[in-house]
């Protein structure tokens, strides 16, 4: 048994499933003395990837390294019918052009990560095109809608009366064809993606095949630190942008997520991270360093040392001078009635609670739009965007919502 390579796969992944089988899954490669075929399917929604795909890339990156083959799925078919997954509504389906356009850039950034020599790039046009309504039909019935059902967004829209068009129930069972005509050993996916892939194994079983293992990672939080980064949410970072927007966004997260960001995509060990941490929290490590050390490390991932060192060197220049940060992303804070600032910094990361941040507002620490905020019962205007200042490290720009619904 390898255990160096059972620890590395095992590494920040949610779940393996079925439980125990990824020691046993290795051994039957060593005995054929074949690398395991890992299967990562994305679709061409948008055209750009985002650290949370990074996520999936540097774990499927970690199967590479360890002598197996990666068979990188662009969902050019799937695209076209839209997943489902967390949607509260039905999902437009993408143009072809569209899918096209976006799956071409999706070859541009994967090798960023993936190492070119142990990954194929296939498209699921290539043996769902061909599928004749026959064909469907057999598909769908290996699949009944009372488990289709089990899903938890579909369970929620359909107790709570929103509709499911019935090609939507064709989302799964399609991506789950995928490892049948690929022949998956592993298949990787985000934990919104446990049911799909889990179909995938179904699939497989129906089909005579020996059933893939299922390995989920977790959902990366977007720059707010509360919803899963997305494009559409405008709070993601994309593996394309330029390297001192890179640097920017990152030195933008809160001190909190900023150590979610190492956990899920620092190639530091478990154990450094831990000890980065300890260190922080007793006072003997700024947090701004160790977020700078973050930020130069993912940039030097995407865009090189030479730019991440220089992108480093123009922070602490801007920083030293108190000039404003440039390209901050818009932070989206929804908080309960009433708003204030003590509750803002407490959502923003920077203070550990209410009665904190009232003590810095009244110590002067506050800045709204350069104007220094001094009673902590000032009124926030919600739905206007702010720039905001706290002591002379944390700035963010600033949307405010008002949760009525939620208790203050």
């Amino acid at each position: 048994m390898d255990q160096y390579a059972i620890e590395q796969i095992s590494l920040g992944a949610t779940d393996i499933l079925p439980q125990g089988a990824l020691a046993e899954t290795l051994e039957r490669a060593r005995v054929e003395a074949r690398p395991l075929r890992i299967k990562l399917g994305m679709d061409p929604t948008a055209p750009d990837l985002h650290l949370g795909h990074a996520v999936l890339l540097q774990k499927a990156r970690q199967f590479q390294d360890l002598g197996h083959q990666l068979l990188f799925v662009i969902g050019d078919f799937t695209a076209r019918i839209g997943d489902p997954t967390g949607k509260s509504v039905t999902r437009p389906p993408l143009s072809t052009e569209d899918v096209q356009r976006n799956a071409q850039t999706y070859r541009e950034q994967i090798f960023k990560i993936l190492d070119p020599e142990r990954t194929q790039v296939v498209f699921n046009s290539q043996w769902l095109d061909p599928l004749r309504p026959a064909d469907l039909i057999h598909l769908a019935a290996q699949y009944t809608v009372a488990r289709m059902l089990e899903r938890d967004d579909f369970s929620k829209r359909y107790q709570g009366g929103q509709p499911i068009a019935i090609h939507e129930f064709l989302y799964p069972l399609l991506q789950g064809y995928d490892s049948v005509a690929l022949a998956a050993d592993v298949e990787l996916g985000g934990t919104d993606q446990r049911f799909n892939l889990l179909v995938g194994r179904e699939l497989q079983k129906s089909w005579g095949q020996p059933q893939q293992l299922v390995l989920t990672m977790p959902i990366l939080e977007g720059l707010d630190g509360v919803q899963k980064m997305s494009k559409s949410l405008g709070n993601y970072i994309a593996l394309q942008d330029p390297p001192q927007e890179i640097f920017g966004k990152l030195m933008s997260i809160s001190d909190t997520l900023m150590w979610r960001y190492y956990e899920l995509l620092s190639h530091r060990s478990p154990e450094e991270q831990r000890k980065l941490r300890s260190q922080a929290e007793q006072a003997h490590l700024n947090p701004r360093d160790a977020k700078l050390d973050l930020a130069e490390e993912l940039v030097a991932r995407f865009h090189g040392f030479a730019q991440a060192r220089q992108c480093r060197q123009d922070f602490l220049a801007r920083f030293q001078r108190g000039e404003r940060p440039e390209n901050l992303p818009l932070q989206r804070l929804t908080l309960p009635a009433p708003l204030t600032v003590a509750k803002v910094l407490v959502e923003l990361g920077w203070v550990r609670s209410l009665s904190e941040g009232m003590r810095k507002v009244r110590e002067g620490a506050v800045r709204i739009d350069d104007a220094r905020i001094e009673d902590p019962a000032v009124g926030l205007e919600a739905g206007r965007e702010q720039f905001w200042q706290f002591g002379k490290k944390h700035f963010a720009r600033v949307l405010l919502q008002e949760n009525l619904e939620a208790p203050s």
